[in-house]
């Protein structure tokens, strides 16, 4: 493929992301759905909830499916139903359950464990990934033994971790951690497989959100769980719902994290649609290695000849067992910041996923990590950069992104 016309490339602003163009294709259906709930009187957890939770279900292959308030919910559910953490417990208690979690996702991953009771144990990422290494995660528990009580690998930027791995650990650990839960935090990733296993099916649950960026998106919050025991399911049903499994009669204390009716018959709308959504996402990241390598100022990674930014930028790596769904196309940038300033002033979207690492936020001090702990999370935080991919994104609008980074480096 030839490289972009600097002539002709830069003459056009790209949003990061346009939601009116989504709406512009499929607004009809959206507001025939919104006028059909609002002629109804269930608000909240009407039929058009079950059905998507049926729908959901089916389209993740998992067993069963609950509708939640948002993400950060989804996880904090789906921590409670499987027992990590006590919610009276005090953060330096020397008896306190653990979770292994990574320091490079959004703040969720680590406060749903904390408001659950427990406490985040943080480790390194893949590199190539971004994802949590299966490898530092078995140092951890062996490390840890039986106080760590889960796992929550996050399937970052609509990657699947390495779950073939983290199986394997729980495995190993069955005889002494018998009750060891392995929780995917998919809130990017609905769509994504895993040695053609969908998120969702996984692990022993798995978080979804559906907040307005996501892949599938709701028209504000909105989350999901999925499990694979009936008995998690019925603890889920009742911790969203107050600890109620009859109305007024309280056998726990939960949460009040019921998915409006509204939202559900939205997402049931855009479900339908999604597959294709995922699938035009996927041609758009391959379309930008495409442009990038024509360019000459970007370069392929791969675990046989690992990359790094001072050899140009970076592109995704996929693994070879991963679907991915490109919630996010990351790159790695060397002068990424002013790379970035180079791209708003043109009118082209960016986005930094994530500038700060978790165990370097200030919420976060009392757990007792120092910067340097983690070496290759701030690396990353320090060069990932986003830019638009959205399946509305125009071809030519890729261009102009693509020319505005070869001018920056030239």
């Amino acid at each position: 493929m030839p490289a972009p016309d600097p002539a002709t490339s830069v003459t056009q602003p790209v949003p990061f992301l346009d939601f009116s163009r989504q709406f512009a294709s499929i607004g009809p259906e959206i507001l025939a759905a919104i006028t059909h709930v609002r002629s109804s009187p269930r608000s909240i957890l009407g039929p058009e909830v079950a059905a998507f939770e049926g729908s959901a279900r089916e389209a993740c292959g998992a067993n069963f499916a609950i509708g939640c308030a948002s993400g950060t919910d989804a996880l904090w559910l789906a921590l409670a139903a499987l027992g990590a953490g006590d919610s009276a417990a005090s953060v330096r208690s020397p008896h306190q359950d653990m979770v292994v979690t990574s320091p490079f996702s959004f703040f969720a991953s680590a406060s749903a464990i904390l408001r659950a009771g427990a406490r985040p144990v943080f480790v390194d990422i893949d590199p190539m990934t971004f994802n949590l290494s299966a490898e530092k995660t078995g140092l951890a528990i062996s490390q840890y033994g039986s106080r760590i009580k889960a796992i929550l690998p996050v399937h970052l930027f609509g990657q699947c971790a390495d779950w073939t791995s983290f199986q394997a650990i729980q495995v190993a650990n069955q005889d002494a951690n018998p009750h060891l839960a392995l929780i995917e935090d998919a809130a990017q990733a609905f769509g994504a497989t895993w040695n053609g296993t969908p998120a969702g099916a996984l692990g022993d649950a798995a978080a979804f959100s559906f907040y307005p960026t996501k892949n599938l998106s709701a028209c504000g919050d909105a989350g999901l769980v999925t499990c694979s025991e009936a008995s998690i399911d019925t603890a889920l049903r009742s911790l969203r719902a107050h600890g109620m499994t009859r109305r007024y009669f309280h056998d726990e204390v939960g949460w009040n994290s019921r998915l409006d009716t509204l939202q559900a018959a939205i997402l049931e709308v855009k479900l339908k649609y999604l597959p294709g959504w995922n699938a035009r996402r996927r041609a758009l990241a391959a379309r930008y290695d495409e442009l990038f390598l024509a360019s000459g100022i970007a370069v392929p990674t791969s675990p046989a000849a690992p990359q790094t930014v001072a050899d140009g930028v970076v592109l995704p790596y996929t693994h070879p067992s991963a679907g991915h769904v490109f919630h996010q196309y990351v790159i790695r940038a060397p002068r990424r910041d002013a790379l970035r300033a180079h791209l708003t002033a043109l009118g082209i979207g960016s986005e930094v996923y994530y500038p700060l690492c978790l165990h370097q936020q200030d919420a976060l001090t009392d757990l007792g990590y120092q910067t340097g702990d983690f070496p290759e999370a701030e690396r990353a935080a320090a060069e990932v950069l986003a830019l638009p991919i959205y399946p509305e994104l125009r071809d030519d609008e890729q261009q102009t992104v693509v020319e505005a980074i070869r001018q920056f480096y030239a």
